[in-house]
């Protein structure tokens, strides 16, 4: 079990750690040289320019200036300085409401750190139960509630103090949903025009034997959104074509390569074998080889694009559909399209970069047992994960473990090394079987098949936040209190065991500790480094850097990682809240990395993070959703506890908190998610009202029609005539022409097959039409 002494040692190597790590950004970040790996977000909107480019020759590698390390902790105040309206402006809503999460935990957690110090910390420490005891403590264990006498009055103040910190957290979430949901409806009625505010996504579209499936998109759009639809765009199956294009892409890379290597040394032509990463194999001339392979993928290109295009199998029962007003979209996306509620499904396109193309060629009939595939393979995967946390626990509480296996002993013999493993081993293990997850967790997003980046990444985000609270939380504990606890368990009647496991749960808070500052502190310090990144741009920029758009390329600023980053926040408002109550010697070191991130972030957002994508904040509810499941947990978790700690009086008192906190979601819910689902009508009319009002002569056929034609085609096909008149489709209803030969499903008589075919509906009269 770690003590006092440890947990000092593993603050001291983390607050070392992340020293080094800030103090290393500080002057990597003024050398001219990594300008570029530091500052990539302003290169990007083309407000920064080189360093390296003039000057003496010194100056373009090395910051000579010694006045500018006297102030280079100046990042620190720069990256608060920025307003929060320009900070939306320049970054996005998405990175802006971001940070707002690191703001809601301080929000939270100052008032309840001050709180618990100032009444639950001298509660617990003046008893002196666990002297008393069977069981393996330490001194940090006395600033618990298990050093709380069973039965005793003081129990009366956890009582107070979970109505004292619900009521609070519920108050600030609220205050944050209402603050957010505003942010959302400004930033979309203020955004200028996009593509996806226009556009829907239709699924599941039934065949027809007569019509193609746009033939049948537009015939059937034309018919029930008359005076609204504009165009469309149907989705076809071009994975393969963009892998051959990512193919022939990465050989261009490695032909540029070769060749500027030849460049420099025009004496010896460059060769590679032609087996496995060029390993084994054959050994050809590199560049003869390399031009070879892409002319043998630029001819398959050229013939998968044409069955891609041609194809009837190729083309997917799917289309984005434009409408000439955003209202028109608004009505089509929030409403049912047909009888049948399995066909012509309809949902919000994603914007054109959100787009995750690869998943619109899946079909829709696959889907749901492609996500009940994932679903069990997620179970087992978090089932398995618990063999890890055991191994982990067992570091975490090698005294306990050592009762029952005693060749442990001269491990832990020199106090240094004992302090190491309980200290930092436990969370540093941990943080590195963690490391491959979250790739793994989206890959299962992926196969899903959700249809554009940001739900992906908040699929993938649900599914970490699950496995943390499975494995890292409960299986820490359970874990854990068996292992510190080994003997008193194996001693002790299976009527005890619980009561065991109430006085060992709140003796992990020293496991957590200790993760939270691997995780937390050096962790977050580790981000703003931005060493992987940096030793690869100075890779590509040495050997395939040529033009200054390779330069440019060879930047990688990355994103805010929405999938990893929102999750871990999520555990430490789990902790936090879990702790508050039961070890508020947890609440500091939570406090600590939401400042540090917090101020990390906001430098990473303004100076670093390209985001992919746009949202609108969509991921608020899930945050909301997540803080608020954290809360009702830790009540429920301080009920159990209480209840082994024989408070018959006030543990039926916290019953109500649960009860009350569900209906504080369900109201925030009602009051606050529909501006997250849904587009109000009257938003959209007012947008479109002024829009029309400052551009009454904009042609949005010609701005919508190539939107979301998939990326691999935008290269390669002629855009279509883009002076097509806007009115085409404005005045009377024109009558709708079909292909089809039976007009069971046409309201309106067919130009084409009209008088041919016959109906079981009655004749209408064309002068009758409106």
């Amino acid at each position: 079990m770690a003590t006092l002494g440890d947990i000092g040692l593993s603050a001291a190597i983390n607050i070392l750690s992340a020293l080094v790590f800030l103090v290393a950004f500080a002057i990597l970040r003024l050398q001219p040289f990594n300008d570029r790996v530091y500052f990539p977000k302003w290169y990007l909107k083309g407000l920064r320019t080189s360093p390296t480019q003039s000057g003496a020759f010194a100056k373009r590698f090395v910051n000579l200036d010694w006045r500018s390390y006297i102030k280079f902790w100046t990042w620190v105040p720069d990256a608060l300085k920025m307003p929060e309206l320009e900070l939306i402006d320049h970054a996005g809503l998405d990175s802006a409401v971001y940070l707002r999460i690191y703001l809601l935990g301080l929000k939270i957690f100052v008032p309840v750190t001050l709180l618990a110090w100032a009444v639950l910390v001298p509660v617990h420490w003046t008893n002196s139960t666990l002297k008393l005891s069977d069981v393996t403590f330490s001194n940090i264990d006395k600033l618990s509630i298990s050093n709380v006498p069973l039965g005793s009055q003081r129990f009366w103040t956890h009582t107070v103090m979970a109505y004292a910190f619900t009521f609070w957290a519920c108050y600030t979430l609220k205050n944050e949903y209402a603050k957010v949901s505003g942010l959302r409806l400004h930033f979309i009625a203020s955004d200028r025009r996009r593509p996806d505010q226009f556009t829907v996504l239709v699924r599941n579209i039934p065949s027809d034997p007569d019509e193609s499936v746009s033939e049948c998109v537009e015939h059937f759009f034309l018919v029930n959104h008359p005076g609204h639809y504009l165009t469309h765009q149907v989705v076809c199956n071009a994975n393969k074509l963009a892998d051959l294009v990512k193919q022939k892409k990465s050989q261009q890379n490695w032909l540029d390569y070769y060749q500027l290597k030849y460049s420099r040394n025009s004496s010896n032509r460059p060769t590679k074998k032609t087996g496995f990463l060029g390993l084994f194999g054959e050994k050809v001339d590199a560049i003869d080889y390399q031009t070879a392979e892409i002319e043998k993928l630029t001819k398959e290109i050229s013939v998968e694009r044409e069955i891609a295009i041609n194809d009837p199998k190729s083309i997917m029962p799917a289309a984005f559909v434009s409408f000439k007003s955003r209202w028109g979209a608004a009505v089509c996306a929030q409403t049912q399209q047909s009888r049948d509620p399995t066909v012509w499904l309809t949902e919000w396109a994603p914007e054109p970069r959100d787009v995750y193309w690869k998943n619109l060629a899946i079909p829709y009939v696959s889907l749901t047992i492609k996500r009940l595939i994932i679903g069990v393979a997620f179970f087992f995967l978090t089932f398995f994960f618990m063999i890890p946390i055991t191994m982990v626990q067992s570091l975490a509480s090698i005294e306990g473990l050592q009762k029952r296996a005693k060749f442990l002993k001269d491990v832990i013999e020199v106090p240094f090394i004992k302090s190491f493993i309980q200290g930092v081993l436990p969370g540093l293990v941990l943080k590195i079987f963690l490391i491959f997850l979250p790739t793994i967790l989206m890959i299962m997003s992926k196969f899903e098949g959700f249809l554009s980046i940001s739900t992906l990444e908040r699929r993938s985000a649900s599914r970490y936040y699950l496995f943390n609270f499975v494995n890292v939380f409960l299986g820490s504990i359970i874990a854990g209190a068996a292992f510190e606890q080994l003997n008193t368990f194996l001693h002790q009647s299976a009527e005890d065991i619980p009561k065991i496991i109430g006085v060992a749960i709140p003796m992990k808070a020293t496991f957590f500790i200790t993760y939270i500052m691997v995780d937390g502190w050096a962790g977050v310090a580790g981000e703003i480094l931005r060493l992987k990144p940096l030793i690869i741009f100075h890779l590509k920029n040495f050997f395939l850097v040529k033009t200054e758009k390779d330069r440019e390329e060879a930047m990688d600023p990355g994103s805010l990682g929405f999938n990893t980053g929102e999750p871990q926040i999520q555990l430490y408002f789990l902790l936090g809240l879990v702790y508050a109550v039961v070890t508020p010697l947890l609440l500091p070191f939570i406090l600590i990395f939401f400042g540090l991130a917090y101020v990390v972030f906001r430098h990473q957002i303004i100076n670093v993070y390209n985001q992919e994508y746009e949202s609108y904040a969509a991921f608020w509810p899930d945050v909301h959703g997540r803080i608020i499941s954290a809360l009702v947990i830790s009540q429920l978790f301080l009920m159990g506890l209480l209840s082994t700690k024989e408070a018959a009086l006030s543990t039926p008192f916290l019953i109500a908190l649960p009860v009350l906190t569900i209906w504080f979601h369900l109201f925030c819910k009602g009051r606050y998610e529909p501006a997250f689902t849904h587009y109000p009508l009257q938003e959209a009319m007012m947008k479109d009202t002024l829009e029309r009002a400052r551009d009454p002569k904009v042609n949005l056929k010609a701005y919508l029609q190539n939107a979301y034609i998939h990326p691999v085609f935008k290269n390669s096909e002629e855009d279509e005539d883009e002076n097509d008149e806007y009115g085409r489709f404005t005045g009377e209803m024109e009558l709708v022409p079909t292909k089809r030969q039976s007009r069971r499903n046409t309201p309106v008589p067919s130009k084409v097959s009209g008088g041919s075919s016959p109906s079981s509906l009655p004749d209408i009269q064309e002068s009758s039409l409106p």
